[in-house]
């Protein structure tokens, strides 16, 4: 005889039943281990201070704050939800919403929109001294007197990265871009992309082309970091940033969602560069366009 399941709050005891919440997440398609496409939990760069990345309806990644604020402490237009995995750049019309870091990250300018913000983020920026005052935190490179004009412009901190004939914008240095396969101790890889046994790609300046219908502009150029020549499944592992011991072992799951970033050159044209990567030219050595460095 089986019993039916009773429709209240309480099961045939008396005792309260807890139902656990129901929570509807998109799972990545390109995933060996099926990774939901849930909030990464990492730390920003620049400030120190923990960040959630979450995908967008355009498979954009966005950082947001890790816990929700009351939306009438948040500007209408900054304000961001969580549908089924997915974040959405507007409110969901409850009470609650999320908010992007970069509103929030002290190492940027104040923004103007959203002064109710500040104590917020006086706090964040409370941490991210403490953080540099006890060495855990590197603060970032500042240009010296010493080094010459564009020099710390030179070298990209968000590269972009042409693989498979598509061109993507990196989060971090190309030397920087870690693996993020799961381990045995079921921790994210701390391997690099980019190893010395590893073939390398090679920076170029090359006109910045049309996308997505856009006109081209055959007069700017900008360093790209390509790759088009290495084998195809080497570029196959770059587009799945994984390093050369998990990209032997498919069955590895993923720990993090790859965070190649499609490059639009007027949405990211902050990050366009003109100069190569070098830390050295001799006059008179080649033209600049015809001028080529390996990283």
């Amino acid at each position: 005889m089986c019993s039916s399941p009773s429709p209240s709050a309480r099961r045939w005891d008396g005792s309260r039943s807890s139902r656990p919440q129901r929570r509807s997440l998109r799972i990545t398609p390109d995933s060996a281990s099926r990774l939901l496409r849930c909030g990464q939990t990492s730390y920003c760069r620049a400030c120190g201070n923990p960040v959630e990345w979450y995908l967008r309806g355009d498979d954009r990644l966005v950082q947001l704050h890790p816990h929700e604020l009351p939306a009438t402490l948040v500007p209408e237009p900054c304000r961001w939800h969580v549908s089924r995995g997915i974040a959405h750049p507007t409110g969901d019309g409850s009470s609650w919403c999320r908010l992007a870091h970069a509103l929030l990250c002290p190492a940027r300018p104040a923004p103007s929109a959203a002064p109710q913000l500040s104590e917020l983020r006086r706090s964040l920026a409370l941490r991210t001294r403490r953080l540099l005052d006890a060495g855990v935190l590197a603060p970032l490179a500042t240009p010296t007197h010493d080094s010459p004009p564009g020099e710390a412009s030179c070298r990209p901190a968000r590269p972009v990265v042409q693989l498979l004939y598509v061109r993507y914008l990196a989060s971090r240095p190309v030397n920087e871009i870690q693996c993020v396969a799961q381990t045995r101790r079921r921790i994210r890889c701390t391997a690099e992309v980019l190893t010395p046994g590893t073939l390398h790609g090679v920076w170029t300046l090359v006109p910045v082309s049309a996308h997505r219908g856009q006109l081209a502009l055959p007069a700017d150029i900008m360093a790209v970091y390509n790759l088009s020549a290495l084998p195809y499944q080497e570029q196959l592992r770059w587009r799945a940033q994984r390093c050369e011991q998990h990209a032997a072992a498919p069955t590895a799951g993923d720990l993090a969602v790859p965070d190649w970033e499609p490059f639009d050159p007027l949405r990211h044209h902050e990050h366009i560069r003109t100069r190569l990567p070098t830390h050295g030219r001799r006059p008179g050595h080649g033209s600049r366009a015809t001028r080529q460095a390996r990283a």
